[in-house]
């Protein structure tokens, strides 16, 4: 008799906890903020019932970022990995981009490569003054490129050649929204919208229960255009990041040169496709995809969206009459924000 009252007592304390817990429970509200990292701008939207600001903590997340994938700064992991410093460790951001690199670009036969570097720099899209390049350049800088080149052994870089550079430009930036979502997750935070330079990840909801819009952009006949709305898609815990050739190019000789190089062959790719926006359930996949597209160009990304459903993809392609021409994967048609 004993023990069932006191089983009884333990049954009425629980669910006085519950109720009093329901009671208490606090509205959520929106939160932003902003700021410059990476070469670019973060704005961040959440929903928090704590007015804790967090935004020192986010700058010194993306400080810490930095330290690890930045070639900006010369005392980086990647900086001195890069340069064959033999103290220098990878961390845990340094293995995580690396490892998604040659898992994306083993999935696409290459056409995603860190190693592509000194093609970047060459045609002048990188850290230095462009070069001038011709077919002998290009065939001496393709003995540098290679995804198979390079791997980590007990976090150091192993490279064939000592003057192979790794560059994650293609996908740290997606995985920083990734890195910064594990933080918020850690304070409770479940709905946010992260974006960074227009890489964007998406959780959750608005506390209004309305998704997150997202826009995607029309490309611009020139380089200083003002930005325009393509259209709109409403997101839930997936991730969207968008690379195009219409903002990062050159002219030369009535050439135009894009920033997007094909390591298979060392020069810029040359193909109508504009712009590609890739959803993925993280933003690390999304954002070296759409290099992965931008690469492939239309015709071969359609062939490989086919077997990986997982992905889904939308593209704008230059008509060649002054337009433009769509076409995106089933699963965006369910995303797009009605008028």
């Amino acid at each position: 008799m004993k023990r069932l009252n006191w089983c009884f007592f333990i049954l009425i304390g629980l669910i006085l906890s519950f109720l009093s817990g329901c009671g208490d429970k606090k509205e959520l509200k929106i939160f932003k903020m902003t700021g410059a990292a990476q070469g670019t701008y973060y704005a961040i939207t959440y929903c928090s019932d704590n007015n804790e600001n967090l935004q020192p903590a986010v700058d010194s997340l993306l400080k810490q970022f930095d330290r690890s994938v930045s070639e900006y700064l010369p005392t980086s992991i990647i900086s001195r990995l890069n340069n064959n410093d033999t103290t220098a460790t990878a961390d845990n951001i340094y293995e995580t981009v690396f490892k998604k690199s040659m898992e994306v670009s083993a999935a696409s036969d290459g056409a995603f490569d860190i190693t592509v570097g000194p093609l970047v720099d060459a045609w002048g899209f990188g850290f230095s003054k462009k070069a001038k390049v011709d077919q002998a350049m290009v065939d001496s800088l393709l003995t540098l490129v290679g995804y198979r080149k390079v791997r980590l052994s007990k976090g150091k870089l192993i490279k064939t050649d000592p003057r192979i550079r790794i560059d994650f430009d293609g996908i740290a930036q997606g995985y920083t929204c990734d890195w910064l979502a594990q933080f918020f997750e850690t304070k409770g935070i479940h709905n946010y919208l992260i974006d960074i330079g227009g890489e964007v990840l998406s959780h959750g909801q608005k506390p209004d229960g309305q998704l997150w819009s997202v826009a995607i952009e029309m490309p611009a006949k020139n380089a200083v255009d003002e930005r325009q709305i393509q259209t709109i898609l409403l997101l839930k815990d997936k991730a969207i990041t968008t690379a195009g050739s219409y903002r990062k190019y050159y002219e030369e000789n009535g050439t135009r040169y894009s920033h997007t190089i094909d390591p298979s062959n060392g020069y810029p790719v040359k193909h109508n496709l504009l712009s590609v926006t890739v959803i993925a359930n993280d933003c690390i996949t999304a954002d070296a995809y759409d290099t992965v597209f931008m690469v492939m160009g239309l015709e071969k990304s359609k062939g490989f969206l086919v077997n990986h459903p997982e992905l889904q993809a939308y593209f704008i392609s230059d008509d060649q009459h002054g337009g433009f021409t769509i076409f995106y994967t089933p699963g965006i048609e369910k995303l797009i924000k009605q008028n």
